[in-house]
């Protein structure tokens, strides 16, 4: 470490201090990523061989802190004492992206394979290392193909055991909450429309086809096609945006902006 200059060893020091690797592998994601912290923690959680292996016994015993005493689960009571412990609201969507980590199939619950799985692969084995991975995570909505899988993973995680589509309720909470990362203009609009005119579950199609209407389609419409094979729903809230005069002329009224 003698041949590199001050700012690089300390940003050597910081990377092993966060993420238990070693120096020639610390040294190695910072290199690789010219010194640039969030691409240095890519290349090293992306890349299992080079993560140092965490502790299992500290797992087991994180795991151990927070589950359910009538059941070998983390249930909310568990996951509410974890954001507590990782100085996170359970609201925050970066729970979200703790839960897609650990590929959790329901919400409000880890099991004991998902949680410490979950943790193995992100390299953290004590409370402390969680803590510091928050900021990483909340950062990984940033990037555009991480928020579309964080997005449709949210559906089968959000919707209720042994159901088909997502409660009409959960689907508007999920929407808000993942929206407002993308500050899209028309989610409140939608989120209206469907109370007034929908109000049923949510298809794992329209859930899906939302995120594309909402990336390729500018929110005056102004590139829509009536012919494109988007869900019959989302046509209905087209009309709904005209009729109700939230679109004026490929225009979005300016009274229909709510950020």
């Amino acid at each position: 470490m003698n041949k590199l200059g001050r700012g690089q060893r300390d940003k050597v020091q910081q990377f092993m201090s966060i993420t238990g690797a070693s120096e020639k592998v610390a040294i190695h994601a910072l290199k690789s990523s010219d010194w640039q912290f969030e691409g240095a923690f890519d290349i090293f959680y992306s890349h299992p061989q080079l993560k140092s292996v965490a502790d299992t016994r500290h797992l087991e015993e994180l795991y151990n802190r927070y589950k359910d005493p009538y059941a070998d689960m983390i249930l909310a009571d568990g996951i509410t004492l974890l954001c507590n412990d990782l100085q996170v609201d359970p609201q925050d969507i970066v729970m979200l992206v703790v839960s897609w980590h650990m590929k959790a199939a329901t919400m409000c619950e880890f099991s004991k394979q998902e949680f410490i799985g979950g943790l193995q692969s992100l390299g953290i084995d004590s409370l402390e290392k969680f803590r510091e991975r928050i900021p990483f995570m909340r950062s990984e909505l940033k990037d555009e193909q991480k928020f579309r899988e964080i997005y449709n993973f949210a559906f089968g995680w959000a919707k209720e055991k042994g159901q088909k589509s997502l409660a009409l309720d959960t689907a508007i909470g999920m929407w808000q909450l993942l929206f407002a990362e993308k500050q899209w203009p028309l989610v409140d609009h939608w989120c209206q429309f469907l109370q007034a005119r929908h109000n049923k579950a949510i298809s794992r199609d329209t859930w899906s086809q939302l995120l594309e209407f909402a990336r390729t389609v500018d929110p005056a419409l102004s590139n829509y096609d009536p012919d494109g094979a988007w869900p019959y729903l989302i046509d209905e809230f087209v009309d709904y945006l005209t009729e109700n005069d939230i679109i004026r002329k490929g225009k979005l009224s300016d009274w229909s902006y709510k950020h």
